[in-house]
């Protein structure tokens, strides 16, 4: 059962990822960003975005804080999911 909760968590954690990857990527095409999809993947991801954007701005046309928060998710993230499979392990699930 924990392992199962384990791969759960990583998979959504990727997929998350991946939103980010897209909407990064989807913001250099501006069709993208009217899109249902681009518009979609928008509202998942610029609340987690929106806090880099917040404490970074711009630097003329470049975005940073996509990429910052991109870093900090993976480095952020990979803490917690270390945290769950203790959590897990502590339970005696795994």
């Amino acid at each position: 059962m924990g392992s199962f909760i384990l791969q759960i968590g990583q998979w959504v954690y990727d997929a998350y990822y991946w939103l980010i990857l897209i909407s990064i990527f989807g913001s250099w095409f501006p069709r993208f960003s009217q899109s249902k999809i681009g518009e979609t993947i928008s509202r998942l991801v610029e609340p987690y975005l929106g806090i880099f954007r917040k404490f970074i701005p711009p630097f003329g046309m470049i975005d940073f804080s996509p990429i910052i928060g991109l870093i900090a998710y993976r480095y952020l993230g990979g803490f917690a999911l270390v945290g769950l499979r203790q959590l897990l392990d502590m339970t005696g699930l795994i």
